[in-house]
């Protein structure tokens, strides 16, 4: 028989259910979603539920009745073996059989075995006797050793932590870049690695809750800057107890299905975590233009400092007439709004490469947010102004983000695009280099781990937008897909809007390599890039590729419009 507990995992610190260490059951709950009536009024009278009407079997109501149910049984077993009070939520997932259960600890292990008591209860609810079953669960938790005590981090200097779903790694980039350029010292991690002065000191995805840890165990660093993922705030909570300035970039579709998120809505949840341990005398930065994370305001203790590209948006005005801030573009300005106050103009956003000449819209949000964020931590106005006009789009301060080369004849863009968000921002790029007569083609490909529903829709957007399309595959992304299943779903979404035909490669480097091979004078190359970008940087710079700076950018987007 197998069992109810599908997973018990421990979360440290803050995370999407408490605002302290958690543990977080997974619970296979067949059993009592297919039990007879005599069984679940058995249980509920055990753990004192009256009156229940707990519905048919495998209905809604019933599934209804087993939620709340499990939280009381947790409740009951923690109140018998000696824990008067415990705060229990439950959350449905896609499969209507299993259900999430989290509760806070104090204790490592004896909450471990408070979970691992409640599955096996569960597992042995059918024909056992249900008192004897509790009071056996309740003791072995009482029995059980207590264990240590969750470890809390509280930083030591402040904190900024980024979140969203794209752009959360080029404004982090953004904000240490104008942090060093005010002559501080900045650790920052990412999904990239620990960064200390602009320096790589340890590899990896630090994107979850050890990465803020590492950065401020240099003890040189006087501003922290993590990037706050999706998975680390799932998986293990986010490890810190406050930031000082919290940014959320935007929220769109993107990891669905992972860990019990299912809607756009529920992941907006999870980012919405990292504004609200913002410290109420901090900072929460958030885009105004997306409602979701607009809606993040009325969760927070912090005052909200909006960025918008429309200076006239409503919740600008809503926001300043409360006390809060704005950062917005007024007539081609990057410009502060305070209450009562005349507009500040930073500086144009034609100063500011990381806009690509104005044309990428993403990264004008991105230069709004992490001016915002810069100046809300305390840096100098002059100094934010220097940063963002410093900072480049190229390998050198933004590695995988939109970077351009000239190739001959040719412009090509590699980016980190991994969703459809990401992609319409690639093709909105690419297609801004395009002088009249180009074409635009396209290394398609993302991580496997994504929905069917979301792989064939970067298929369609690739069909309806780029001129040529080739599937680039992922090998060390796969994430247990078959490459040819990859691929048959990119067909399936570009078939849709009438292209066929589309080949594939085995890597992103073959794949641009074939598609710089077929390209025209005047065509723009891109290519969705996850893991081979050292390797295309390299190839094209063998060619004779050169990163494209901001007065050749500048030519370039002029070009297209003569």
């Amino acid at each position: 028989m197998p069992s109810s507990l599908v997973e018990l995992r421990i979360l440290e610190v803050t995370n999407l259910y408490f605002p302290r260490a958690a543990v977080k059951l997974t619970l296979d709950l067949t059993t009592l979603s297919e039990a007879e009536d005599e069984l679940v009024t058995r249980l509920a009278r055990r753990i004192g539920l009256r009156n229940v009407r707990a519905g048919e079997p495998s209905s809604g109501f019933r599934q209804r009745f087993v939620a709340r149910a499990v939280a009381r049984l947790v409740r009951q077993i923690a109140a018998e073996s000696g824990t008067s009070r415990l705060a229990v939520r439950v959350r449905p997932t896609h499969d209507p059989h299993r259900l999430v259960v989290a509760y806070p600890w104090r204790r490592r292990e004896r909450a471990q075995e408070l979970g691992r008591a409640v599955a096996e209860l569960l597992d042995s609810l059918p024909g056992n006797d249900v008192d004897q079953l509790v009071e056996v669960a309740a003791e072995r938790v009482r029995q059980s050793e207590a264990g240590p005590g969750p470890k809390t981090l509280r930083p030591r200097v402040p904190v900024i932590a980024v979140t969203g779903t794209n752009g959360k790694t080029t404004t982090s980039r953004m904000i240490a870049h104008v942090a060093r350029t005010h002559g501080m010292h900045v650790g920052w991690s990412s999904t990239d690695g620990i960064y200390v002065d602009g320096v790589l000191v340890e590899a990896g995805d630090y994107s979850g809750p050890s990465g803020a840890g590492r950065v401020l165990a240099h003890r040189e660093v006087e501003l922290a800057v993590t990037e706050t993922a999706r998975g680390g705030i799932l998986l293990r909570g986010i490890g810190l107890m406050h930031n000082d300035v919290s940014v959320v970039t935007n929220v769109s579709a993107d990891h669905l299905g992972l860990h019990g998120i299912d809607t756009v809505d529920q992941l907006a949840e999870v980012k919405g975590v990292v504004p609200r341990i913002t410290k109420p005398s901090g900072w929460s930065v958030l885009n105004a233009d997306d409602p979701r994370v607009l809606a993040m305001r009325t969760t927070i203790k912090a005052t909200p400092w909006l960025f918008s590209r429309d200076a006239d948006s409503p919740a600008l005005r809503e926001v300043l007439g409360a006390g809060g801030r704005a950062t917005t573009v007024i007539d081609g300005w990057l410009c502060v709004l305070s209450p009562g106050g005349d507009p500040d103009p930073l500086l144009e956003l034609v100063d500011v490469p990381m806009t690509l000449a104005g044309l990428s819209r993403f990264n004008v949000e991105n230069a709004l947010a992490a001016a915002s964020a810069a100046l809300a931590v305390g840096i100098p106005r002059e100094a934010v102004v220097e940063g963002l006009r410093s900072f480049r789009p190229g390998p050198e301060h933004n590695p995988g983000r939109m970077n351009i080369y000239s190739l001959g004849d040719l412009t090509v863009v590699i980016d980190l695009a991994h969703n459809e968000a990401g992609l319409e921002a690639l093709l909105e790029i690419m297609n801004g280099l395009r002088p009249p007569d180009g074409r635009l083609l396209l290394g398609l490909g993302t991580a496997g781990d994504r929905t069917d529903d979301l792989v064939v829709a970067l298929g369609e957007i690739a069909g309806r937008d780029a001129d040529v399309v080739a599937i680039v595959h992922k090998q060390g992304y796969l994430r247990g897909r078959d490459p040819d299943e990859m691929a048959g779903l990119f067909r399936d979404g570009a078939a849709r809007v009438g292209m066929d035909d589309i080949p594939a490669h085995d890597s992103e480097l073959d794949g641009l390599v074939a598609l710089v091979d077929q390209a025209r004078a005047g065509d723009v190359v891109g290519v969705m890039c996850h893991q081979d970008r050292e390797a295309l940087d390299a190839w094209l710079r063998s060619r004779g590729g050169t990163v494209d700076d901001p007065e050749t950018l500048s030519a370039k987007v002029r070009a297209t419009q003569t």
